[in-house]
């Protein structure tokens, strides 16, 4: 089948490779020549794990290749709308500039029978209104709703064998038409039994936002039980291992810290809030505001803990950032704990040192005025305090004795609660982590 791809950030690239390797003939376009330049080059735009791999496979097959003109789209059976859909600017609403920019793209190119399946996270309402321009423009074209579900750092795996398929498609005689269409397109995905749910485009937009309100509903609730343990003396692992043996609750996503950030979560649970408000049906969803308010109180409560630790004033105390990432295993710093952090300590006056496995060349660029390293020892050299504010597997491994000796004082903040607190505590380190005692 002949696949398009429209927008070749980091969903698109990853899609359009994706296709390629179930065996599909794929153009992925993006207006960024610089960016098509890279992908075509068999270079990723961005650190993902395995994708430069697959990247350079499905490119030496022949079936995949990138372009910046709409026209090489002309003739796909599909046509996936991968685009981003940032935060308004002083709102909290979705930007849907390039969705409708990148569905508008197609229709001199689009042809009766062929289907356009949105895959960017939007807020209800917007595939009913694009069918409609599709259906006017190009009569017997068709427009479906198809979420992703990426987890950066997994985004090839989540791609190629996805816990659930979601179809959202129009109405009438136009509905079998599309699943038959997307069922080819994931023809090996569906043999493999992979669940699939068919319904319609509301439910299929709400399915992406509504998965990422509960993910952020459940971090920010482990976090607001941290607040509590900090005033009671409890201790939030013990109690979120204890909570986690009930499958009703499960273990994932409560690991108790510095809260969620990243280009999905924070964004969609605001504009899902502003779609409510939109509808009238803003009380449903009120409860998302205090979500929202309690993972950004435990950035300011991370700055107030490495004030503690260093004697109650952070004024040319050296301190070293290990993690400039929103998450590990990615370059992400969209709307990065990490990040901000360092920047509201470096304005408290202290000496900021920040490192990354991935994601410096990012953070260099967006936040200019922090001091950076090449490594974690080269960071904490001499430091004051080290906070560890993305849980990178080489932070998680490192070696607390050896590590004491390139510091000038032992004092760590696990922002992430990723750290073996008895091991550390053994090498003589204070250690301290939201929500835990004091080792």
């Amino acid at each position: 089948m002949r696949i398009s791809v429209v927008g070749c950030g980091y969903l698109g690239a990853v899609h359009a490779a994706s296709m390629a390797e179930l065996g599909h003939q794929v153009v992925g376009i993006d207006v960024d020549e610089r960016k098509i330049g890279a992908l075509n080059a068999a270079r990723a735009p961005f650190y993902e794990p395995g994708f430069e791999d697959l990247l350079a496979r499905t490119l030496a097959t022949g079936r995949l290749r990138f372009s910046t003109d709409i026209a090489d789209a002309a003739g796909a059976a599909v046509h996936f709308v991968c685009v981003g859909t940032p935060q308004k600017r002083g709102e909290y609403a979705a930007d849907l500039r390039f969705v409708e920019a990148a569905t508008e793209s197609l229709l001199g190119v689009l042809a009766p029978g062929e289907l356009v399946a949105g895959k960017s996270t939007v807020p209800v309402g917007t595939a009913g209104r694009l069918a409609e321009l599709v259906a006017d423009k190009v009569p017997g074209a068709l427009l479906a709703w198809n979420p992703e579900f990426l987890r950066e750092g997994f985004a090839v795996t989540d791609t190629l064998h996805p816990d659930r398929l979601v179809y959202g498609l129009p109405a009438g005689s136009d509905r079998e038409v599309a699943e038959r269409l997307l069922d080819e397109v994931y023809a090996p995905i569906v043999a493999a039994g992979t669940p699939k749910v068919v319904t319609d485009h509301a439910t299929a937009e709400m399915v992406k936002t509504a998965a990422n309100s509960f993910l952020a509903t459940k971090i920010s609730f482990i976090n607001a039980m941290a607040e509590l343990c900090e005033a009671t003396g409890a201790d939030v692992k013990q109690l979120a291992d204890a909570i986690g043996y009930d499958d009703r609750i499960g273990r994932k996503f409560l690991n108790a810290g510095l809260g969620f950030g990243g280009g999905c979560l924070p964004k969609d649970i605001r504009a899902f809030m502003a779609r409510a408000g939109e509808l009238g049906a803003d009380q449903a969803l009120t409860f998302l505001r205090e979500v929202d308010n309690i993972n950004m109180r435990r950035r300011i409560r991370m700055v107030e803990l490495a004030r503690e630790v260093c004697d109650g004033s952070l004024l040319g105390k050296h301190i070293a950032v290990l993690g400039a990432a929103f998450k590990p295993d990615s370059d992400d710093i969209r709307d990065s704990p990490a990040l901000n952090v360092a920047a509201q300590l470096q304005l408290q006056g202290a000496d900021v040192r920040v490192t990354d496995p991935a994601a410096i060349d990012n953070a260099r660029r967006l936040w200019p005025q922090l001091d950076y390293a090449d490594t974690a020892e080269q960071a904490a050299a001499s430091a004051d305090a080290v906070l560890v504010l993305t849980e990178w597997r080489a932070y998680r491994e490192l070696d607390p004795v050896a590590f004491g000796k390139v510091v000038a004082s032992k004092r760590v903040l696990d922002g992430r609660n990723a750290l073996d607190r008895e091991a550390w505590t053994a090498a003589g380190w204070t250690y301290r982590a939201l929500g835990r005692r004091a080792g």
